[in-house]
């Protein structure tokens, strides 16, 4: 997987291609949306029971796809069984940066709270991250903002999203320092690769 991203190849359609077994070039939106759901639904800790009602296929189609994504990731299977081993030991789990989550339950009679608990275990470190990485990237944003003495607001943060208002005399400067700021949030084994769009509203932006 650090290879598919080392490469620059998009991570949906490379699973895609395995899943379907087609070329990379041959994978179609539909199949890399497919994907999606299955990339972030396994490393997020949803079941198959789960992934078979998300993508509305039969439980056991979508514990295939779960075989084959972890024959093609290897290393995501072990950091999930590694995760859980380690939570139901210590009763935590941490972000890359050292924030715990504390999981009471980990060791629970309940199946169902128990199962609980290790989807958490397994999505802490994921996403617990990644919100430690966005938080770093508004930090020395609003920092050089501040330095420049610059007119625009850093006004929302959705998810792994930053929402400017930007004056249009400083739109190429806040361009620059976005993606730098962005890009540099943190330093992993992965480059954060950063897009940015503009418009008069956010939802124009985006498109």
């Amino acid at each position: 997987m650090i290879n598919d991203f080392l490469t620059g190849k998009d991570i949906h359609s490379a699973t895609a291609a395995d899943i379907f077994g087609v070329k990379l070039e041959e994978v179609t939106k539909d199949m890399r949306g497919f994907a999606k759901t299955i990339n972030f639904g396994i490393v997020y800790g949803m079941s198959p029971y789960g992934l078979a009602k998300t993508l509305d296929i039969k439980k056991t189609e979508a514990e295939e796809y779960i075989a084959k994504y972890f024959n093609r990731y290897k290393g995501v299977k072990k950091f999930m069984d590694d995760t859980i081993s380690f939570a139901r030991e210590h009763g935590y789990v941490s972000t890359l940066f050292g924030r715990r989550r504390f999981l009471s339950e980990m060791n629970s009679h309940n199946l169902n709270v128990r199962l609980g608990e290790e989807r958490v275990a397994i999505n802490t470190p994921v996403q617990g991250t990644a919100a430690d990485v966005i938080k770093l990237a508004m930090i020395k944003i609003y920092n050089e903002l501040m330095e420049r003495r610059l007119k625009t607001k850093m006004l929302l943060q959705i998810h792994d999203e930053l929402v400017f208002e930007v004056e249009n005399s400083e739109i190429e400067t806040i361009k620059g320092i976005v993606l730098k700021m962005m890009s540099n949030a943190a330093e992993l084994k992965v480059p954060l690769k950063i897009d940015i769009g503009t418009g008069p509203s956010w939802g124009q932006a985006k498109t």
